[in-house]
């Protein structure tokens, strides 16, 4: 990875969905010698193994360390794959006035206003019959086949004083073609039948979906010097690609080849809604994926005992990253910051904060993050919402309460988040990643 930047640019655009994202992360997982696990079969781990395990769209991938985790501990970086869009609801061909369309809903807290007038595509998971049985399967048409237009400046005058004033379910459902003949199955099967090279006469049968729209422009460099980073997504897939390359080049290092800690990030789908799901932190896929390394680990000559009370003695010796972009001071609005605490692009990671628990860091997890910060020389910014403004939440006191470890909740500086597009600096890019790199190699303890 000569240029992070780059790397991120193209890691963004081949993760339209979730689901993208995790096949995406396992490719590079594999590249590297990382091995699945199945959550249905029997696990066996030993040091130095690489592993990796998938439930819809959400991933974890861990290295085992030298000691048991119920001796030294996870250290464990999380983040989210999804982001707020536009999704295709089940009975979705629409017709209208001679235009054929699609019923979508919005997807976690959306800025309407950003899908108007965008290039859109289509991208998710399908389920297929195949056989006897069910098959899922990745599909994206890749090209732009959707848009939602938006109202003339000469039927809506008052536009420009009175705000734009955009109605869900009346005025975002985007314009496929004019067509009569055109259909979601349609679509979808002719994607399907293209990726396997399948006869026409042979179509695909698709019994049910979950797809979303995406901005079809490429991620890019921007600004006077390319200082900008204009992007889709990059909240949070931004954080999925420091981690994961913060794992890799981890491993690659000397020292951290000896380290005694587990090495692991997770990545969730759903954070964007609530993540209470099967998927998502709420649920029970870390703890799963936790207790059952912990109680896997064979140590040389242990003749397959585990340690007693594995997971809770590594859970007490452990620490977790939340990992999740942090809101840059704006300059346009700049009043809507807590003064003192207006993080600006290009100035390295965010430590994020909030009294009620929205965040999970506290005085111990701060104090971690910022002595991994000096060993890079790299001073933290800091994010305390106003006191007078909501905060926004993460998958961090959801995932700190569901498996008990000390968590702090961190993120790069951005703006315009929860747009179609987004922006953040080319120059945090690296820095997130050496900070998580150090977390990795760390062997600091919890505070006892």
């Amino acid at each position: 990875m000569q240029d992070p930047v780059a790397d991120l640019l193209s890691f963004i655009d081949r993760s339209p969905t979730p689901y993208h994202a995790v096949a995406t992360a396992v490719a590079l997982l594999e590249d590297a010698g990382f091995m699945r696990l199945e959550e249905s079969d029997v696990w066996s781990v030993a040091p130095g193994d690489r592993r990796y395990v998938v439930r819809g769209g959400s991933l974890a991938a861990f290295e085992v360390g030298t000691a048991p985790p119920a001796e030294a501990g996870f250290r464990i970086v999380g983040a989210h794959t999804d982001s707020p869009n536009l999704r295709v609801k089940p009975a979705a061909d629409v017709r209208a006035h001679g235009y054929s369309q699609l019923a979508v809903e919005p997807y976690g807290g959306v800025l309407l206003h950003t899908w108007l007038d965008r290039d859109l595509s289509l991208a998710g998971r399908v389920v297929v019959r195949d056989g006897a049985g069910l098959k899922t399967e990745l599909v994206d048409l890749e090209r732009p086949v959707l848009r939602v237009p938006s109202l003339a400046i000469h039927l809506n005058r008052e536009l420009n004083q009175e705000g734009l004033k955009l109605n869900a379910q009346q005025h975002m459902a985007p314009v496929v073609g004019l067509s009569e003949k055109i259909s979601l199955a349609r679509l979808v099967g002719d994607a399907l039948s293209g990726k396997r090279a399948r006869k026409a006469t042979k179509p695909v049968e698709v019994l049910a979906y979950d797809l979303m729209t995406y901005d079809t422009q490429p991620a890019a460099r921007a600004g006077a010097e390319g200082e900008l980073v204009l992007a889709p997504r990059l909240d949070n897939l931004a954080s999925c690609h420091a981690a994961l390359r913060a794992l890799l080049a981890s491993r690659r290092s000397a020292a951290v080849g000896r380290a005694a800690s587990t090495r692991a990030i997770v990545f969730y789908d759903h954070e964007e809604v609530g993540s209470r799901s099967q998927a998502g932190a709420a649920g029970s896929f870390l703890a799963d994926v936790l207790t059952r390394a912990a109680g896997a680990f064979a140590a040389p000559g242990a003749k397959g005992r585990t340690p007693e009370q594995a997971f809770e003695r590594a859970a007490a010796r452990s620490w977790l990253v939340s990992a999740d972009m942090a809101h840059a001071v704006h300059p346009n609005y700049a009043d809507r910051h807590e003064p003192g605490h207006r993080p600006v692009l290009g100035r390295g990671p965010v430590l994020k904060r909030n009294v009620n628990q929205s965040y999970a860091t506290d005085a111990e997890s701060a104090g971690l993050f910022a002595a991994l910060c000096g060993e890079v020389g790299i001073t933290p910014q800091h994010f305390v919402a106003r006191s007078d403004l909501g905060c926004g939440s993460t998958i961090g006191p959801i995932s700190a309460a569901r498996v008990g470890i000390r968590t702090v909740d961190v993120g790069n500086p951005m703006l315009s988040m929860h747009s179609c597009r987004e922006m953040a600096a080319a120059a945090d890019v690296a820095p997130m990643i050496d900070v998580l790199r150090a977390f990795f190699a760390s062997e600091l303890r919890p505070p006892t």
